[in-house]
């Protein structure tokens, strides 16, 4: 919806969007069985109660239906370059249908991009408002990483992990979304006043408070849900036991997403939530790479992960079983190093005089000995437990 004339099915989901709170699964279930017209003229006309709301709460309903001016939300929405997205509409994004009664009335869209497009291909990332260095490092390489691989970036817009997460994407000239829990013409924190601003202008801000509203503790955990349905995936990087992160990854999972989870030091308590989460259903990710292989399409797989390529690395078996072969601390006879290495003892002297000239051994007398640069090396190969 722009600055044409709006239908009646959209001037109603406005209207309720001003006088009803997001996420309440009754007034779904009012709108599933009746319509949105149907609920917002008996909203507007009084009367009997409609099903399973106390006199209190209606007359509380009512009161807020006499002060809606939906033209007048519109109006301020569209001046603030905003638009309002209707299930059903053209760039609805289906999968936000599985909240089932708790889905949207309708969504504040701020920005240029096609909401529906966006969301096919997108990701989460949640965490600690007051994380660490490292969990705003791991947001941002993630963010990047997601973004350079041609995937959107959705968050929460706060401080912490989402901050970070947004302008990794934003820093790698990529998509990103800020799902707000206000009015999308008001945006929150204000100290990410320039942020959102520039997500608006770069990607996508939306949300399901008429503009104007300001965010309540309950808003924001209400908020989680859309994140969670809207994405392929929550990945959660640092999280207290009571986080709302938590939230949108259990959204996550009880939706059929992929839940995934960065670990950190077990001795933080921003990562206790996160390893909860990983003892429970949730995959452990490290990575963008990662991420998408999770929540990608076949074949965009993470690369195999291996440790560096050690000089030893790159020498015949036999001569690494030979060098393997040769003693710590003292010097040893063929004899000796041709059992360990399982192979004769001239096999032995012919790789040893191989080691020999690439500086790993020397010889002493009859016995042979490992140089300085082969204990590094060996010891570089080998567990130290």
């Amino acid at each position: 919806m722009t600055g044409g004339e709006p239908d009646d099915d959209v001037l109603a989901r406005v209207f309720l969007a001003r006088v009803l709170e997001p996420g309440d699964e009754g007034v779904g279930r009012w709108v599933r069985e009746w319509g949105a017209q149907e609920v917002a003229a008996r909203l507007r006309e009084g009367g009997v109660p409609l099903p399973g709301v106390s006199e209190k709460r209606w007359s509380g309903l009512r009161a807020r239906a006499l002060v809606a001016e939906p033209r007048r939300d519109l109006a301020v929405a569209y001046e603030a370059g905003a638009r309002f997205v209707v299930p059903g509409s053209t760039e609805w994004p289906g999968q936000l249908d599985d909240l089932g009664d708790a889905r949207p009335i309708g969504l504040w869209v701020r920005g240029r991009p096609s909401l529906r497009m966006w969301a096919l291909r997108s990701v989460a990332l949640v965490g600690a408002r007051a994380c660490t260095e490292y969990g705003a490092h791991m947001a941002a390489a993630l963010g990047t990483g997601l973004a350079e691989r041609g995937w959107v970036v959705v968050s929460g817009g706060a401080y912490g992990v989402d901050g970070a997460a947004h302008r990794g994407a934003l820093g790698a000239g990529g998509a990103t979304v800020a799902v707000l829990a206000c009015g999308v013409d008001r945006p929150y924190p204000r100290g990410h006043v320039q942020l959102i601003t520039r997500i608006a202008e770069q990607g996508l801000v939306i949300g399901e408070l008429p503009p104007g509203d300001h965010p309540t503790p309950s808003r924001f955990v209400l908020r989680n849900r859309v994140i969670a349905a809207l994405t392929r995936g929550t990945v959660v990087v640092e999280a207290a036991h009571r986080s709302g992160s938590l939230v949108t990854a259990r959204a996550a999972q009880r939706l059929g997403r992929h839940t995934m989870g960065v670990p950190g030091p077990v001795t933080s308590s921003l990562s206790a939530g996160v390893h909860e989460l990983l003892r429970g259903d949730a995959t452990l990710v490290t990575d963008a790479a990662e991420v998408v292989e999770l929540v990608g399409d076949m074949g965009e797989l993470a690369p195999d992960r291996r440790g560096p390529v050690l000089p030893r690395d790159l020498l015949a078996p036999v001569a690494r079983r030979v060098l393997s072969a040769l003693p710590g601390s003292r010097e040893a006879g063929v004899d000796e190093i041709a059992r360990g290495a399982q192979t004769t003892p001239d096999d032995a002297i012919a790789r040893l005089y191989e080691l020999r000239a690439l500086g790993y051994v020397e010889r002493h007398g009859d016995g042979w000995k490992l140089t300085r640069q082969a204990m590094i090396s060996v010891r570089g190969g080998r567990s130290p437990c």
